[in-house]
């Protein structure tokens, strides 16, 4: 198991074995033989045949001695004898410990998606708490833990696609007081459950999840495992396997349902796509998918509506409306419209879905999304250390595009030169009016060591503090010489990517390969719209799998920390540090982004189909370039790293403020107004980033699904404010079955020798159940443990025995002398 959160359990107690100790004498002679009764049978015979001798022999010495003589001689030699003997036996002092093993209970919290819906009542009204929600109202005030700490130690876990170690509990033993109340002798520990219980896995593995904390506890007293879950196993190996060794431990499971068992009758908008970007008089088209559960055939009325962003109090116009025929279980229905907006401004687009009587949760019938609409080109300016055939390809593209104005600064072309461009620089832009102008950059293995210092300082300025979005593309002439050159440090920051930078014999950044490898995208990437080359998530994934790939990429380190991957080179004999190059990675830097690219042969995409290369180039220049097109007031930029986040995503926003006078916010800190889709609203400090004057960054996890608003009022101003929308979702692998699984968990639990239980009252043992704590049987072990022999008490028995045996035989020997027996 692994421990991420254990900085946040600082007040939680490990599970510790109690030990007591005492002193032990043992004969140590008797441990040399494996039956220690032959060595003790022996000494016997020894000892009766040596007492009869001496008994004899004096006996004959001393017949004209008295009585008192013969047995004072008897006993001295015996007590010499007997010394001898016990100095062959060897008498060790040692201290023993008696270690206690408290007897311990295991519990899986299931932490996956699907735990942070919030079940429906029969009147379709999402129920308040979520599943997850309840769990940790039970960890928090609930009296389970209380009780099976009075007999056993409790170690918590969650689960989803892996299973995570929460925390230890020590046992806690409790006292009777004078009234005959109990009271527990150790205090509850405080630990935000609500912080590291959150429901954000993509899948809930609960047979891998068994069979890890089954093999993690493995020799410790186990009394049971109690598996608190939805029961919705949908990935990874079979429960069977933990089963199997849990029988084979003879370790009971004991499972508790969480959630409705009804698999609900349900319509919900899927997914809600527009462009971020509109011109006025420009046609646009806006896309909902509707999804269904259990209504298949059915039709229902589908509106789109709009009203400016931010004005709550604006009626929302109808756009357009149709009539839908729902198709099978989870199937996708498109949904389209034509917008064409008459004005530049942002505007909230809604989609709306009229639904019968039999949708159980009317949370999921709406979503909404922000479309902003300008009234300038985008300007974006191509570098490109060679014409190669992505520089040339995406050239002429930009120049036909009427939305965009593209120059070219071809570094290797001569005075004079002929490009199809709407400007032909000769040099990188030398004053802040010349780049300040542009929206992105576009850099194809750039020479950045053709830049001054003073240009580079303008280029790290414009994305900082500009917004600039810079797309930079590694290739196999410029990239390995300017990476590790010392001179370059803040173009390297910019990238977000870590360069080799050490010289050795065989090259680092290896770059080409003689077979086309595929692209593995993470799950970043799959969810990046803007990486998204047909229409759905699901298209776009299909269409990028039957992409046969590139042929080349630039071997980096890796990516930089808090930068994030899209996509990795596929080649397992890229392998570096144990994970694949790679490909596709972005950062936020300052106000801008960055947009790394491991190779150009993104033309290679034109063999699939035209509009792939188009669609992709597209896309990136809009995301990247948001920042600067999508300004909400001259006075600041509030950026968010996606529009669109799955339940139990983080968000990370960063904000760019200036004064009055347009000079960087001085601040330790603003507050950001985070508006969840239930209508409750949420506080998050986003706190100034010491290392840029007038930037802020902060997070918040999203716990509902639906659309959250966040709001950050502009500083020394009455009314104005920056606003921006995001999506939460759902998976569909968590989506598809989120009914509690009652005939998987009965299974678990019957199989093991446990009890299922609906919930966690029946497993108080409200309702006539009986009570979990109640069927746990108390498992502490207790281990002996022996200490080194006492070197101190040796030494003082072998001088008392010295003493007794020369004693006795000196005493004897002077009875004998006067006795005139020797």
């Amino acid at each position: 198991m692994m421990f991420p959160h254990m900085a946040l359990l600082a007040q939680a107690t490990d599970a510790a074995s109690q030990a007591t100790g005492r002193t032990v004498y043992e004969l140590a002679r008797l441990k040399v033989f494996d039956d220690p009764r032959l060595l003790v049978g022996g000494l016997v015979v020894v000892a009766a045949c040596l007492g009869a001798f001496v008994w004899f022999m004096y006996r004959r010495d001393t017949t004209e001695q008295s009585r008192l003589t013969r047995w004072v001689l008897i006993a001295l030699r015996t007590t010499a004898l007997a010394g001898i003997l016990f100095f062959f036996l060897h008498l060790e002092k040692r201290a023993e410990r008696e270690i206690v093993h408290n007897s311990r209970v295991l519990i899986l919290v299931d932490s996956s998606q699907s735990m942070g819906l919030h079940d429906s009542d029969s009147t379709g009204v999402p129920a308040t708490p979520s599943r997850m929600d309840v769990v940790v109202e039970q960890l928090t005030r609930g009296p389970m833990l209380d009780e099976l700490r009075r007999v056993h130690d409790v170690v918590l876990a969650r689960f989803d696609s892996e299973t995570v170690r929460l925390a230890s509990l020590v046992k806690r033993p409790v006292e009777s007081t004078a009234g005959g109340v109990e009271v527990s002798r150790v205090g509850r520990e405080q630990i935000a459950w609500q912080e590291i219980l959150v429901p954000q896995g993509t899948e809930t593995r609960l047979g891998e999840a068994l069979r890890t904390a089954l093999n993690e506890q493995r020799g410790s007293p186990l009394a049971a495992v109690v598996v608190v879950t939805d029961g919705a196993q949908n990935a990874g190996i079979e429960p069977a396997a933990g089963i199997e060794l849990a029988k084979e431990a003879e370790v009971p499971i004991y499972t508790i349902g969480i959630g409705s068992a009804q698999r609900p009758e349900s319509v919900r908008v899927g997914d809600f796509l527009a462009p971020a970007r509109a011109y006025p008089g420009d046609a646009f088209t806006v896309t909902g998918y509707i999804q269904s559960q259990g209504l298949a055939n059915r039709t229902v009325t589908v509106e789109l509506y709009s009203q400016p962003a931010g004005d709550e109090q604006a009626v929302p116009a109808l756009e357009g409306s149709q009539r839908v025929t729902l198709a099978g279980d989870g199937e996708a229905v498109p949904v389209k419209y034509e917008i064409t907006p008459d004005a530049p401004g942002r505007r909230t687009y809604e989609l709306r879905i009229s639904a019968p009587a039999e949708d159980r949760n009317a949370a999921d019938n709406t979503q909404q999304i922000d479309v902003e609409v300008v009234d300038r080109q985008t300007r974006v300016l191509l570098i490109a250390g060679g014409p190669t055939r992505e520089y040339r390809f995406l050239r002429n593209q930009l120049r036909r595009d009427k939305d965009i104005i593209v120059d070219v600064w071809l570094q290797t072309a001569q005075e004079g030169v002929s490009q199809d461009a709407n400007a032909i620089l000769d040099d990188f832009c030398t004053t802040r009016e010349e780049l300040f102008q542009y929206d992105a950059i576009v850099a194809f293995d750039p020479d950045w060591e053709l830049l001054a210092p003073d240009q580079v300082d303008l280029l790290e300025q414009w994305v900082a503090e500009q917004a600039g979005g810079l797309i930079t593309v590694a290739g196999p002439i410029h990239t390995t010489s300017w990476s590790r050159n010392t001179q370059m440090a803040k173009i390297l920051d910019l990238y977000p990517v870590e360069f080799q930078r050490r010289l050795s014999l065989l090259d680092d950044a290896e770059y080409g390969a003689t077979t086309a490898w595929p692209l593995k995208f993470t799950r970043e990437g799959m969810d990046a719209e803007f990486l998204w080359i047909e229409d759905s998530a699901v298209a776009s994934a299909q269409a990028w799998q039957d992409f046969p790939g590139v042929y080349g990429h630039y071997g980096v380190k890796g990516a930089k920390p808090g930068a994030s991957v899209y996509a990795r080179f596929s080649d397992p004999e890229a392998i570096q540090s144990g994970e694949l190059p790679v490909y596709f990675a972005g950062q936020f830097y300052g106000a801008g982004r960055v947009f790394y690219l491991g190779s150009g042969e993104m033309w290679r995409l034109r063999s699939e189909s035209e509009s792939y290369f188009e669609r992709f180039y597209t896309k990136l220049i809009r995301h990247v370039s948001q920042g600067r097109l999508l300004r909400g007031s001259s006075r600041g930029i509030l950026m968010v790293q996606h529009d669109r986040y799955l339940l139990g995503d983080t968000v990370d926003v960063r904000a760019q403020l200036s004064d009055e006078q347009h000079e960087p916010f001085d601040a330790p800190s603003i507050a950001l107004q985070v508006t969840r889709p239930d209508s409750t609203t949420q506080t998050v400090v986003l706190a100034a980033d010491t290392a840029r004057k007038g930037n802020f960054r902060g997070q918040f996890t999203v716990l509902q699904e639906g659309a959250f608003r966040l709001d950050l009022p502009v500083p020394e101003t009455v009314d104005e404010q920056l606003t921006r929308r995001v999506q939460v979702r759902v998976p569909d692998l968590e989506r598809e079955n989120p009914q509690r699984d009652d005939a998987l968990l009965s299974e678990i639990a019957s199989a093991t020798g446990g009890i299922y239980y609906v919930g966690f009252d029946a497993a108080l043992g409200r309702g006539g159940s009986k009570p979990l704590v109640g069927q746990l049987p108390d498992r502490t072990e207790i281990t002996r443990l022996l200490g080194a022999p006492d070197q101190e008490f040796e030494r003082r028995l072998m001088y008392i025995l010295l003493a007794v045996v020369c004693g006795a035989l000196c005493l004897e020997w002077l009875i004998r002398r006067l006795s005139r027996l020797a």
